[in-house]
Parts: C-alpha cells; structure tokens; sequence
C-alpha cells in the first residue's frame, strides 16, 4: 500500500527518513511493512555478509519480513508518532497523534534478539533511551552481563 504523501528525504535522526507531505489523522494507517517473508533462520543465513537488513519480526513462529521499501526509512524514537499493528499477518504502521505535513514518520523499534551488542539510538527525544533494544531486550541483556560479571568474580 505505498502511498502517494509519503517522501524520502534527508533525517536529523540518521541519514534518511520517511516524510509526510499531508496531515495525518491519529489511528490512520499511514503504510503497510510489505516484502518477501522467511524465517528468522533463512534471514540470517542469507544476509549473514550483509551490514544493513530492513527484517521485521511479526507472529509467534520466528518469522520476518524483507521489507525493502518505503517503511524502511521510518526511522526510530523513544517518543514516535506511530506504532507497528499487526493484523492477519500484515504489519501496518499507524498513526498514535495527529501528524502534521512534513513531520518525520517514526516508530519504536523496540529491537530482541541482535546479535550486535549495541543499537545505538539518536532521536534525540526527550525521554530517549540511548537503545533501540526494547525494554525486555535491555533487561535479558543486564542480566545476562550480571550472570557473566559473577562467574567471572567467582
């Protein structure tokens, strides 16, 4: 559902960013997350040279979408203006305010399972994080390094 109102142009947050060129009203979906769809396990062996993916895990069985498009420049914030919703295995990006023409598109990312140490978060909002770890993914890895830092204290 690539739409129209929406532009790629350069972003404060990090390189480039996803626009909207006309207001958008709050629960309104502004795009959909389409591409290819495998597992995590098929993602990971194919890109596994590759620096930068655009994978989006959705379900309940390790799975992810390919999603090389539009919605792959909505960058992330620890205070979006939209949100991911899943519905019949589509992933839809919708709007949680009222978004006015020419606003930068964001969403949390609330990123699990890297196998990078960091991800490094620049929103620059307010209440940023630092992270686009999710808040479960912060706290399996601090009890991960606690887990680590004792047997090495022992």
């Amino acid at each position: 559902m690539p739409s129209p109102s929406l532009v790629i142009r350069s972003s404060a947050i990090h390189a480039a960013g996803c626009y909207t060129t006309r207001a958008i009203r709050k629960g309104a979906r502004v795009c959909e997350y389409e591409g290819p769809r495998m597992t995590k396990a098929v993602a990971d062996a194919r890109y596994a040279d590759r620096y930068v993916t655009y994978l989006f895990g959705y379900g309940e069985e390790d799975m992810v979408i390919d999603g090389f498009g539009t919605p792959m420049f909505i960058n992330h914030c620890c205070d979006p203006n939209c949100e991911t919703e899943e519905q019949d295995g589509h992933i839809y990006i919708k709007a949680l305010r009222k978004i006015e023409a020419g606003e930068e598109l964001t969403f949390e990312y609330n990123l699990w399972d890297s196998d990078e140490e960091t991800q490094d978060c620049y929103c620059g909002a307010k209440n940023c994080r630092g992270t686009m770890f999710s808040p479960g993914e912060i706290e399996k890895r601090a009890k991960a390094a606690a887990r680590k830092a004792r047997r090495e204290n022992a």
